[in-house]
């Protein structure tokens, strides 16, 4: 072990995450990757884009992860004329006290479910750039707070683009991730079919986690030691995509410190308190590829999809491993 975190610390963080990932199995089958990815996002501090068809669950994952959590849970339904106060709140003239007082929107809670958000007009989506990047919301001058954990769940269905708004870059690069959940397979289908469970508030499920002991996971993650060689090998990675002649434009800086610190999240997650080389390479397609557009578009969004990934695949073989 490095110096930087104590192998009590690795022990008792292992035991947390391993308690948090059993938990959501029960509820989401036949998904641990996208558990884990889910958990990676959280330990580091990011925020998550689900692009996926109606009805695969996206909703029951976001639930399922703020009550192993013990965590308040908001859902808010996107639509065009959605206001931005609608999502951060408003300050309100409170005629007892002869001033104004803000009522918190529903942005306000530590696991946030955002349905469709490309339906919202650019002026709501906006109004998500602060709240995602400092987890605080300035109304008529004055900050509020969130508080801790406190992560994004976006939603869009990647076929369905009649009235809808597509999110803009800066938007984009807030979220750390971008993830497919997909069909369940025919076993854990059945499984699924067997439950008589109607609406995702209806899962019953103990937390086994708390908001406090979660928040310290998260500052354990900043901890994880990043060799030089593979601080060096996140750059190649970066500086590839900027040179990369089918790539509009490279990855931003944001987006090089998304993928090391996302990486730190995986070794936690992994019982490291250091950063492995595969940690980086396999985290570059959900961690890189929203944040890319292609030169020459491709017309359909699933296929343009599909060549960013094929892409970056190649981006990933061409450069080796530190050894």
């Amino acid at each position: 072990m490095s110096d930087f975190v104590g192998a009590d610390q690795m022990v008792t963080s292992g035991q947390a995450l391993e308690r948090l990932r059993v938990n959501m199995r029960q509820t989401i089958k036949g998904k641990d990757e996208v558990i884990e990815q889910v958990l990676i996002a959280l330990l580091a501090g990011g925020h998550v884009l689900i692009e996926d068809m109606p009805g695969v669950g996206k909703t029951t994952l976001a639930y399922a992860l703020a009550r192993s959590m013990d965590c308040d849970f908001s859902r808010i339904q996107f639509t065009s004329d959605l206001l931005p106060g609608d999502v951060t709140g408003v300050a309100i003239y409170d005629e007892a006290d002869k001033n104004f007082v803000f009522k918190k929107g529903p942005i306000f809670a530590n696991v946030v479910l955002t349905d469709e958000i490309n339906r919202a007009t650019p002026k709501t989506q906006s109004a998500l750039l602060e709240v995602m990047d400092r987890a605080r919301v300035t109304v008529d001058g004055v900050a509020h707070a969130i508080g801790t954990p406190f992560m994004v769940f976006a939603t869009q269905n990647p076929l369905d683009y009649e009235g809808t708004f597509p999110l803009p870059e800066s938007q984009m690069d807030r979220f750390l991730m971008r993830l497919h959940m997909g069909y369940p397979d025919t076993a854990h289908e059945l499984e699924i079919l067997r439950t008589a469970r109607t609406n995702y508030d209806a899962i019953a499920l103990n937390p086994v986690v708390n908001r406090a002991e979660f928040t310290g996971l998260q500052a354990l993650t900043s901890q994880v030691y990043l060799e030089e060689t593979v601080l060096d090998y996140i750059l190649k990675l970066v500086t590839a995509t900027r040179t990369e002649a089918e790539f509009k434009g490279g990855i931003s800086v944001r987006g090089g410190l998304a993928l090391r610190t996302a990486a730190q999240a995986r070794a936690i997650l992994h019982g490291r308190d250091f950063v492995m080389p595969d940690d980086v390479s396999e985290l570059v397609v959900p961690v890189f590829a929203h944040r890319l557009t292609l030169v020459r578009p491709a017309g359909d969004p699933l296929e343009e999809r599909r060549m960013v990934t094929v892409a970056l695949k190649r981006i990933v073989g061409a450069i080796p491993l530190p050894a």
